[in-house]
């Protein structure tokens, strides 16, 4: 990715506002009901507090387990973000299923429409993947919606692959979810070069 383009950096503490805004744009992607697990107006209906504190875990602040990843242009403009966040081994996940090992989960992945297909994504996903690295974890994971095709590619492309695992959705017509996995090893320290 050409450097000019975006800087990828962790997201401070007092950068709600701006979270906020990136968020709700999310949710208004044509695609964000196969992304996301909340609606535009569910997330608009948030108090000022919800995204303080969203934005105060997303910096790792308080050794929240989790970090928000942001792709800034030279303006200071927001083009995209991703955020990793720790699943304790022991625990439950988000769909009920038990955590076997401590490992990292990317979760709320956006790039904004005119700054896709120039590698701001990738370079999101390594700085996410690096950091799960550095901590010492061997695996990251996602789950991805069965119909999010595009999303898929971009998992594949950056180094991600199918673990097999479906997650079914309650409510939705018989709609699945895909576990996507990075072991440590499968190829890389972070996702390739394009």
């Amino acid at each position: 990715m050409n450097p000019e383009i975006c800087l990828v950096r962790a997201v401070r503490a007092g950068e709600w506002r701006a979270v906020k805004q990136l968020r709700l744009e999310a949710l208004r992607d044509p695609i964000a009901h196969l992304a996301f697990m909340e609606t535009y107006e569910e997330a608009l209906a948030r108090p000022e507090s919800f995204w303080r504190e969203r934005a105060q875990r997303g910096a790792g602040e308080a050794d929240s387990g989790a970090r928000q990843f942001i792709a800034e242009g030279p303006g200071g403009e927001w083009g995209g973000s991703l955020t990793v966040i720790v699943e304790e081994a022991g625990s439950t996940d988000w769909a009920g299923f038990p955590v076997e090992r401590r490992q990292r989960h990317v979760v709320g992945v956006f790039v904004r429409p005119e700054w896709r297909g120039l590698g701001v994504a990738e370079e999101l996903f390594r700085a996410g993947v690096e950091w799960a690295w550095g901590i010492g974890l061997e695996r990251v994971r996602l789950i991805v919606h069965e119909e999010n095709v595009r999303a898929q590619g971009l998992y594949r492309k950056v180094g991600f692959r199918a673990s097999g695992v479906t997650v079914p959705l309650e409510g939705s017509g018989g709609s699945s979810e895909l576990e996507f996995v990075w072991e440590r090893g499968d190829g890389g320290e972070g996702p390739s070069e394009h």
